[in-house]
C-alpha cells in the first residue's frame, strides 16, 4: 500500500441529513472550505435522503465558490454508516478526514494533521482532543481527551471508543480493507476502530483540540432508549466474539452501557458532564 501523499492531496467526507440547521451546515462548511490553513482538493458531500430546500440553498452556494473540490453524491435515507460507506466509494485521495455537519472545524486542523499523516507512514488514522460547545465555540470548558499511543489507544479502546470521530483523518485503504463502518448498529465507528486495530493497524491521538464538537440536551437524548441500549449490547458482544476482550470485560462493558442509555436524559447528562469530560 503507498502511504505518501503529498501536502494537500486529501479528501473530507461529510454526510448531511434533513434535521440538520441550515446555519450549522453553513459553519461547518465555511470551516472546512473557508477558514482553513490547509484547504482540501476534495470535498465529497452525501446527501443522506432529501433535503430541505434551505439546506439545499447552503450547498448551492458552496458548490458556486468551490465547483472544482465540493462534490454532492445523493442517497436514499439510512444510518450513518452507510451514508459515510456511500461516500468512501467516491473519495479520490487514500487520506480522507471525516467531518460533521454541526461541528466546526478549528482553523489549522487539516494543516497539523495532513502534516502529521504525511511524516508517520506507520499511522493510519488519527484523530485529536475535542472542545465542546452550546451555541458559540468557547461557551462550555467540557473537551473529551483521548489517550496519545498506539499502545494507550488499544487499552482503552476495552473500555471505551478510543478516538474522536468528529476530528478523524484515516488512510482509505485500511478502512476499507475491514469492511468500512458498521451498518446495523450504533454507534457507526466504535466498533471500526477496533477491527482496524485488530487488522494491524496504527492509531494516534494529537493531544490537543482540533475541533469544536456541538452538543445540547438533544445530543444525549439520541444518545439514549431502548435501541441504543440492545445496538449497544450487540457491539459488545461483537467485540468479545472477535477476541478483543475479555468476559469481566464484556460484562462490564454492557452493565454500564445498558444502564447509562436507559437512564432518564437530565442524570446521563450529569454523568456525561461530570465524569466523562476533560478526562
Amino acid at each position: 500500500m503507498n502511504k505518501m501523499t503529498t501536502t494537500n492531496s486529501f479528501s473530507v467526507l461529510m454526510s448531511v441529513y434533513y434535521r440538520e440547521e441550515p446555519k450549522h451546515l453553513e459553519q461547518a462548511l465555511a470551516s472546512n472550505l473557508i477558514n482553513q490553513t490547509l484547504i482540501p482538493n476534495e470535498f465529497i458531500l452525501v446527501h443522506n435522503g432529501e433535503l430541505t430546500p434551505e439546506l439545499d440553498a447552503v450547498i448551492e452556494r458552496f458548490k458556486k465558490m468551490f465547483p472544482e473540490i465540493l462534490k454532492v453524491c445523493n442517497k436514499k435515507f439510512g444510518g450513518l454508516g452507510e451514508a459515510l460507506n456511500f461516500g468512501l466509494g467516491f473519495c479520490t485521495n487514500e487520506l480522507i478526514a471525516r467531518s460533521d455537519s454541526d461541528d466546526i472545524c478549528m482553523p489549522f486542523r487539516f494543516e497539523k494533521q495532513v502534516k502529521f499523516m504525511v511524516e508517520h507512514p506507520e499511522i493510519d488514522l488519527c484523530s485529536s482532543w475535542i472542545d465542546e460547545f452550546e451555541k458559540n465555540p468557547g461557551d462550555s470548558t467540557l473537551k473529551r481527551l483521548v489517550p496519545e499511543t498506539p499502545e494507550e489507544i488499544t487499552l482503552y479502546a476495552q473500555t471505551r471508543c478510543p478516538v474522536n470521530h468528529p476530528s478523524v483523518i484515516f488512510r482509505k485503504e485500511a478502512v476499507v480493507s475491514v469492511g468500512g463502518y458498521q451498518v446495523k448498529y450504533v454507534p457507526e465507528d466504535y466498533f471500526l476502530w477496533i477491527k482496524m486495530i485488530q487488522n494491524g493497524s496504527k492509531i494516534f491521538n494529537i493531544q490537543e483540540s482540533l475541533v469544536w464538537f456541538r452538543f445540547s440536551p438533544d445530543t444525549f437524548k439520541r444518545r439514549g432508549g431502548w435501541k441504543y441500549a440492545c445496538d449497544e449490547v450487540k457491539t459488545q458482544i461483537n467485540i468479545y466474539k472477535m477476541g478483543f476482550i475479555q468476559f469481566p470485560i464484556l460484562c462490564r462493558n454492557i452493565f454500564i452501557r445498558f444502564t447509562t442509555r436507559l437512564m432518564p436524559n437530565f442524570l446521563r447528562e450529569y454523568l456525561y458532564k461530570k465524569y466523562l469530560r476533560n478526562k
